[in-house]
């Protein structure tokens, strides 16, 4: 009995006193509980009461020191972490080389020896697997039942949250100021746009005041001296001379300047002799007008032709001949004063005289305006117009009377000129058929008027040749279109 005691204690010795077999024996606890706690439902009733000396009971085994223990509820985030650092990565000292089913030293030889410690050896690595599996479960059920885990992630869902706002709150920021700097600039864009329209309207509201009152100085220069010339006779000796300086004054209200009228005026008033001074002043329009003339063109001013209006006054058959045409051709005609101008050139008794588009319309303005209808212009022109009608009564008079002594051709007898139609007949025909459309009464003897070397019979031959011309034209573009298909 005392040697079986003596035994026991000579084995304990042993064990106990080698490192190895001392780590051995102590990995092997019956008393030790291995059991691991599920993931809890509630929390943060029950979390430390149960995880906290599961783990305080396991950290015996940890062969890093010192081992951080699960803490409590006020436990800072760094602890916390800190905690799951180390039990994720546990490293245990503990084995099973105490349980081995296979004792060595009972052997018989060194192959069975061997052999003994390959079988105890592999289940020695699945008593440590299956260790490693119970603690990485312990470590997880213990990190998904933390109440402090789910606090620190709301936290960071709340963080990330609020740098996301923080985010969206300075993008929204940046894009009021680059709104708020775009209106401010848009806003001084409109108000410096607001003053250079005002100050713009000012300058052209000025500029027509004045437009107006130099209009209308010179309309009373023009109206003082037109009074002046009729109260002295046109200063003029005779009727001849009297036709002559009324279209010399009235070039002079046309041409002249507000200074220039109001120089002449008050020369004339303060004169001794009126016929005179008046005869100086044209002598000077005159000169000025020649040498306007014969000034030489720069390369300047022939890039920009400027139409100047003729110094070469108008003569009464011109203007009869410009009544007639405005007369013929009313306002609405396709390129009126071209065709007006055209006419009074055709017909002018004077064709060494050419008018250009802006003296006809010059002149018309001025036959338009009070200050014609004031003079005896307008009177030298009626009594122009008067004569030439009793003159035509008389060449038909005439022509009726010599009828019977003369053999005419049969075209001359039907009314029909057989003349070849001029280019400028063939115009004024052309712009004639526009100004009077088919729906218009008379049509024909309205076309008619406007060629005097031409009748009626002559327009209607004239249209039905170019209509038939345009026909043909069409008729041959037409078959040289269904021959190329």
């Amino acid at each position: 009995m005392d040697d079986d005691y003596f035994s026991c204690i000579t084995k304990a010795f042993e064990i106990l006193g080698n490192p190895v077999k001392r780590r051995a024996f102590d990995s092997v606890d019956p008393e030790f509980d291995d059991d691991i706690p599920d993931i809890l439902k509630n929390k943060e009733k029950d979390f430390f009461k149960i995880f906290g000396p599961v783990i305080k009971k396991n950290a015996r085994w940890s062969n890093k020191t010192p081992v951080p223990l699960l803490g409590d509820d006020n436990s800072s985030r760094a602890d916390v972490d800190t905690f799951y650092n180390f039990w994720f990565d546990y490293d245990s000292w503990r084995e099973y080389s105490y349980l081995d089913e296979e004792d060595k030293e009972k052997a018989s030889d060194k192959w069975e020896r061997k052999e003994m410690e390959k079988i105890n050896k592999a289940q020695r690595l699945d008593k440590k697997k299956e260790e490693g599996r119970r603690m990485k479960k312990l470590v997880d059920n213990a990190f998904n039942s933390d109440p402090r885990i789910a606090k620190f992630r709301k936290a960071d869902i709340e963080e990330k949250a609020a740098k996301k706002k923080a985010r969206a709150d300075a993008i929204q920021a940046k894009k009021d100021e680059e709104e708020r700097v775009k209106r401010e600039a848009e806003e001084k864009e409109r108000l410096e746009k607001e003053e250079k329209e005002r100050i713009e309207k000012e300058r052209k509201a000025a500029e027509k005041l004045e437009k107006e009152a130099m209009k209308k100085m010179k309309g009373s220069e023009r109206k003082k001296l037109r009074n002046l010339s009729k109260e002295n006779n046109m200063f003029s000796l005779d009727e001849d001379e009297r036709l002559a300086n009324l279209l010399d004054i009235e070039m002079m209200c046309d041409t002249y300047t507000v200074q220039q009228l109001i120089d002449l005026n008050n020369q004339l008033a303060n004169s001794q002799d009126l016929r005179e001074t008046f005869l100086t002043e044209l002598a000077a329009m005159h000169k000025r007008n020649n040498t306007e003339m014969r000034k030489p063109t720069t390369k300047k001013e022939s890039a920009v032709p400027k139409v100047k209006a003729s110094s070469i006054e108008w003569s009464p058959d011109e203007l009869q001949l410009l009544i007639k045409a405005v007369k013929t051709f009313p306002a609405g005609t396709n390129q009126r004063w071209e065709v007006v101008t055209e006419f009074i050139n055709q017909h002018t008794k004077t064709p060494e005289i050419v008018r250009k588009t802006k003296e006809t319309l010059s002149m018309a303005k001025e036959m338009q305006s009070g200050n014609f209808s004031m003079s005896s212009l307008k009177d030298e022109v009626n009594k122009m117009a008067y004569e030439n009608t009793m003159k035509a009564q008389k060449r038909d008079t005439t022509v009726k009377e010599e009828a019977t002594d003369r053999t005419d051709t049969p075209a001359q007898m039907a009314g029909i000129n057989p003349e070849p139609w001029a280019p400028e007949e063939q115009k004024v025909l052309e712009q004639a058929l526009k100004t009077y459309p088919s729906s218009t009464p008379e049509r024909w003897d309205r076309i008619a008027e406007t060629l005097p070397g031409r009748s009626k019979k002559d327009c209607m031959k004239r249209y039905k040749e170019l209509a038939e011309l345009v026909k043909a034209k069409k008729a041959a573009a037409l078959a040289a279109a269904n021959k190329k298909s």
